[in-house]
This record gives structure tokens, C-alpha cells and sequence, in this order.
């Protein structure tokens, strides 16, 4: 599982390939090593030459240091204090020249310097220390050089991918071969779209909750992980994707090390491709949005004829034989529409799908896939608020009677507080659960209230009565036998009922508002 790691600054960077080995390495200068052979590796930002017996208020960390030791003096405990001050400030060694102050390395460094593994170099009379300064200068030039170089050639290879076909998937398949790790892309809402190689999708999909928080922050942000892949640690930076404080996409980088300058770089110039590359898809898709509410308007009015034309060339068609008419409101549209459309894409179904205003509307193959997948998502938990109102299957030349069809059945979805609704519903079994709950359950204890109030201090048992003779249809005998008592108590207690609601039993309406009542109580 990922974690967040605190932040350091060479988190960021693998450092410098220059090194005090590789200086070690070099012919013509001759040094030495006299200590801290173990930590040879520590690369070396800088050269610092400095006869001060304290010289680090004037070092920043990383300096190969250089002196002749000429305020040193050759007392050991001064120059243990003295070698113990440098590595607490965290040069990467120390070189002494000698044949001015010291003939050799005083043993007291030495042994200071192989006590606290710093690298101690003697530099000898003939080398120069400006030598050193300007092989060290001439090191780390060559490698910025080539690291602009190197970025320049991946920028050039990472443009013509975006630019080919399958922009996005070319583009984090390049990236992910020239760090020598893997790259995933995500949607907006938090999915995996691609990833590279392929088995980097299990990866991506571990971190999706670090995707989530940040999600909850304004493009661009980021963040730096590390984390377990297969038993092994890697180093993963997070980065969304947006130019206008909302992300649309995120991108994942993982590799085996830190990243090098060069290397952020690459990544730099790869979330800048992708950023451009989802902004253009998202212009292109609402051009894509306002012909498709064009084509769906024509479809609602019949038009079929001029709406399949159009829709031969920019959808390859419209559904055709039995087709219902979903629309949908609430807060997860945009990803019931994703989903919806990568159920046509796998299926090869047709599918006519268009915003209308702060709705989306679908005109879909009956008992399709899209069809099961938008009522399965309507049902489900992981999606967020969302109803949808569903038509009779009938033809796409009747697909305007279906939508007004579909409006019916998600006005009751929204009364009811259901997230789906077909419109077969709305025809057939009780009238109260297409009503609203609440609504309902105000009219029941409104109307009910009076004969409550008396049950409540009186005998009678006026609303058991009511709802016993209204069962039986008005039949006294049958009621009354259904209370245990004589028909003349039941005639007595109607009687009771209609002085205490102020209304006739002879009405039917009555009849049907007090049992609608009686049946939305539950008691």
C-alpha cells in the first residue's frame, strides 16, 4: 500500500553522477583516499576552497571541501572537533594538501574522518586545487548538457506521440519506456484509462485513494509516494492534470529511484502533452455534445429519416428495432454517460446519448447492455446521486411519445426517492408508491387525526371500524363479523366517523381518500 513520504529535498532529485570516486578516478590529479572509502558514492554539487578552521557558515551541503589546513594547527583534538563540524554540515569529503602546512594527512583526520565515514583525500603538492574545481566544473556541465539534451529528444519523441493516433496511450507508453519504470493515466473521476506496461494497471489501481485526495485539491497539484510493487519499494509521483483549477485526468509515474532533474523534466513536458491533449478532447467533445442534442432533438420529433443520415456519419447509426428512452438527473451523469458509452463501445450496440440542459437523455437497444448497465448503476451504491426514468420499449419513430414517457416515470423517481423507475411501473400495481412519501404520510395524518384524537380517549375503535367496512366494500354484516360486534354498533360507529370528519360516507371520493389514508398509515 502507498504511502506518503515526508517531504526532504533530495526526494525530488537523484543527485549528481559526479562523485568523489569518480574524481578519485580521474587521471592527472592524483589524489588519494585516506578515509571513508565506504562512502565514496556521495555525489559532489560543488568545490569549496577555504583555509578557515570553521568554514561552515559558508557551506551548503555537498561541497567536496579542499584546504592546507594552515589555521588547523596539528592538535588531534581540534582536528577531531574540526572533521565532525564538516560532516554535520554535510560535505561530500574533504581533501588536504600537503606539502605546505602538513608533509602527509595528519592521523588525527584520518581517524576523525574514518569515525564519522567521510571521505578523506590527500591532494598532492603538484595537483593545484583550481584543477579540481574545474574537473568538477567540467563534469557537471557536460551532465546538464546532456541531461537538456536527453530532455529535448524525449519532449521531441513524447510530441510526435501525442500528435499520432492514440494520443494518450502513446504518449504514457513512451514516457513510462524512457524512465525506465511505468506510467498510468487517469480519468477524472479517479479511473484507470491506461497504463504502461501492462501490468502497471494493478499499481495504478492501488492508488486510487491517493487519486482521491488529490482530486479534492485545484489543478495543478501533486504529490510524492513510495510504495511496495511485487515486494519491492518504488518511487511514485502524482501529478493532476488541468489548466483551469479542475483536474480532468491525473498521472502516475513510478520508478525504481528518485527522479533526476532531467528526468522531472520529461515529466514536466509529458503532463503538459496530456493536460493540452485533455483539454482538446474536452472542447472536441462538447462540439461532439451540442450535435448530439441536435441529432436527439430531430429523433424526439420524428424527423428519423434526416436524424439517421446524420447519424451514419457521426455516430455510425441509431439503434434500431425495440429502443427505450432513459433520462437522467443528479450528480453522477457524467460518469453514467462514460460508462454507458464504454458499454456500447464493447458490444458494438448503437446508442444515441445527449446532454439536455442539466439532464441526459439516452436512446438505447431494448434489453441492451447500455440499457442493463444504466439501471444496474441506478440501483447500485457506487454511483454517486443519481435517478433515472425509463420508457416502454417501443420504435425509434416513436421514440417522442417514449420520452415523455420516461419524464413520467423520473418525476416519480424523484417523488418516491427511488433511483429508477420504469415507466411499466407507473401503469400498473398501487398508486401510493409513485406518490411521495411524505406528501402522503401529511395527507394520512391529517385527514385520519379526528378519529385517532377519539380512539385515543374514547371507546370505539372508530378508524379499526373504518378501515373493516371500507375492505368489505360498505357490507355491514361482513364488516361487523370482521370486528366481533353487532352490525347496529357498526352502523353507529360510521355514523360517529362521519360527524367527527364532517363528510359523507356516500361519497365515493371520500371512500377512496380515507381508504388511500388507512393504506399510507400502515396500521
Amino acid at each position: 500500500m502507498s504511502h506518503e513520504k515526508p517531504p526532504r529535498p533530495d526526494d525530488e532529485v537523484r543527485l549528481s553522477s559526479v562523485t568523489v570516486a569518480s574524481l578519485v578516478s580521474m587521471p592527472g590529479l592524483g589524489l588519494v583516499v585516506r578515509a571513508g572509502e565506504d562512502a565514496l558514492d556521495r555525489p559532489v554539487r560543488w568545490v569549496h576552497t577555504s583555509e578557515l578552521d570553521d568554514p561552515v557558515p559558508y557551506l551548503g551541503g555537498g561541497e567536496l571541501l579542499l584546504t592546507t589546513g594552515l589555521k588547523l594547527g596539528k592538535a588531534k583534538e581540534k582536528l577531531r572537533q574540526y572533521v565532525h563540524r564538516l560532516a554535520d554540515a554535510g560535505v561530500a569529503g574533504l581533501g588536504i594538501g600537503v606539502g605546505l602546512t602538513y608533509d602527509e594527512v595528519p592521523q588525527a583526520l584520518v581517524e576523525a574522518a574514518a569515525e564519522r565515514s567521510l571521505p578523506l583525500l590527500e591532494v598532492p603538492q603538484p595537483t593545484p586545487f583550481i584543477a579540481i574545481s574545474k574537473a568538477v566544473t567540467a563534469a557537471l556541465a557536460a551532465e546538464q548538457y546532456k541531461a537538456v539534451t536527453t530532455s529535448f529528444e524525449a519532449q521531441e519523441e513524447l510530441t510526435r506521440a501525442a500528435l499520432g493516433k492514440d494520443g494518450t496511450a502513446a504518449v504514457v507508453g513512451r514516457l513510462a519506456a524512457r524512465l525506465g519504470g511505468w506510467a498510468a493515466l487517469y480519468d477524472a473521476s479517479g479511473g484507470v484509462v491506461v497504463a504502461a506496461p501492462d501490468w502497471a494497471a494493478r499499481r495504478a489501481g492501488r492508488l486510487r485513494p491517493e487519486v482521491e485526495r488529490l482530486r479534492a485539491q485545484p489543478a495543478p497539484a501533486s504529490m510524492a509516494l513510495q510504495g511496495d510493487t511485487g515486494g519491492t519499494q518504488d518511487y511514485v509521483v502524482l501529478q493532476s492534470l488541468g489548466a483551469d483549477r479542475r483536474a480532468r485526468g491525473f498521472l502516475a509515474v513510478g520508478t525504481e529511484d528518485r527522479l533526476t532533474s532531467g528526468e522531472r523534466y520529461v515529466v514536466n513536458a509529458a503532463v503538459a502533452l496530456l493536460t493540452l491533449t485533455l483539454e482538446r478532447s474536452r472542447d472536441l467533445r462538447r462540439a461532439e455534445d451540442r450535435m448530439r442534442t441536435a441529432l436527439l432533438r430531430l429523433v424526439l420529433a420524428g424527423e428519423t429519416v434526416i436524424a439517421k443520415e446524420v447519424a451514419g456519419a457521426l455516430l455510425g447509426g441509431l439503434p434500431q428495432g425495440p429502443v427505450r428512452v432513459l433520462i437522467a438527473e443528479g450528480a453522477g451523469l457524467a460518469e453514467l454517460g462514460d460508462r454507458a458509452e464504454q458499454a456500447a463501445a464493447r458490444t458494438g450496440e448503437a446508442l444515441l446519448l445527449a446532454p439536455e440542459g442539466d439532464r441526459l437523455v439516452l436512446v438505447a437497444v431494448d434489453g441492451g447492455m447500455v440499457h442493463q448497465v444504466c439501471t444496474d448503476l441506478a440501483a447500485g451504491d457506487d454511483l454517486e446521486t443519481v435517478a433515472v426514468g425509463i420508457s416502454s420499449a417501443t420504435t425509434l419513430e416513436s421514440a417522442g411519445s417514449a420520452a415523455a414517457e420516461a419524464e413520467r416515470a423520473l418525476a416519480v423517481a424523484r417523488r418516491s426517492g427511488r433511483r429508477s423507475v420504469d415507466h411499466a411501473e407507473v401503469g400498473a400495481g398501487s398508486l401510493l408508491p409513485l406518490l411521495g412519501e411524505e406528501a402522503v404520510q401529511a395527507f394520512a395524518e391529517g385527514l385520519l387525526r379526528p378519529l385517532r384524537e377519539h380512539d385515543r380517549t374514547s371507546r370505539g375503535d372508530l378508524e379499526a371500524s373504518l378501515r373493516a367496512w371500507l375492505s368489505r366494500h360498505g357490507q355491514w354484516d361482513a364488516a361487523a363479523a370482521d370486528l366481533g360486534v353487532h352490525r347496529h354498533t357498526l352502523r353507529y360507529r360510521m355514523r360517529r366517523v362521519e360527524e367527527l370528519l364532517g363528510r359523507t360516507l356516500d361519497d365515493a371520493d371520500v371512500r377512496m381518500e380515507l381508504w388511500m389514508a388507512l393504506r399510507a398509515s400502515g396500521e
